[in-house]
């Protein structure tokens, strides 16, 4: 069994609840979604299609070299829950080598993430506003995902652009409110979107969030700043 990869590499968190920590990256090839903000096009296979086919004793190998003092795995993408059979065999070994796993997901696959479930310690669960993926709409697949993931660390990012309306940014906070009122959610203001008024929008989210959910942050993508990937 093999998995498509789009990169491997040793670097900080620079998202979430989590920023800061040094983590091994394993990128996971394709995506379900082709977000307007994307700033992984590589891997989710819309300009090329470049990526590595690795075993799960090649890629814990890979790891292995990286790891040295690390907080944990990055399981991200693209959408690695699309590789669900991989994943079942990569993290259970992940886990049983003592590793904590952090799943970077897109939270529109359930299934796949109860699949795995019981071998992930950190879930960053994104939920994609309409207005600003500018594709469909996954609110009823992200309220059960969140069901799900609501069992580990969990906590949500919702990106936030210029185009991003208000009702999208409400409906979200309304979701993780109707399953657990204090999850954290962050808002994740669009890095291209910076120098044009963006976090002036998000100011004003999360003041209307904070009425229903304890704990709503605004945070930057802190690697880009830092100049790092």
């Amino acid at each position: 069994m093999n998995a498509k990869i789009s990169e491997i590499f040793r670097s900080i968190q620079g998202e979430g609840k989590y920023v800061g920590v040094p983590q091994v990256f394993v990128r996971f090839f394709e995506c379900n979604m082709h977000c307007a903000f994307c700033d992984t096009p590589g891997a989710i296979g819309d300009r090329t299609r470049k990526y590595r086919k690795f075993s799960v004793d090649d890629l814990l190998n890979q790891v292995d070299l990286l790891w040295e003092n690390c907080h944990s795995v990055s399981i991200t993408g693209g959408e690695p829950l699309l590789q669900e059979e991989f994943l079942k065999c990569f993290c259970h070994a992940l886990h049983e080598g003592n590793k904590k796993i952090y799943l970077d997901t897109n939270g529109t696959k359930p299934k796949a993430l109860e699949a795995i479930i019981q071998d992930i310690d950190f879930i960053a669960m994104d939920i994609k506003l309409p207005s600003s993926t500018r594709q469909k709409a996954y609110w009823s697949k992200h309220k059960e995902f969140l069901k799900i993931a609501r069992h580990k660390d969990v906590f949500i990012k919702a990106v936030v652009t210029l185009e991003t309306s208000r009702e999208d940014v409400l409906q979200a906070a309304g979701l993780v409110a109707a399953v657990d009122p204090e999850i954290l959610f962050i808002i994740q203001p669009n890095y291209s979107d910076m120098p044009h008024g963006i976090i002036e929008k998000c100011v004003g989210h999360q003041k209307s969030c904070a009425k229903i959910l304890k704990d709503v942050r605004i945070l930057p993508q802190v690697h880009k700043f830092m100049k790092l990937r």
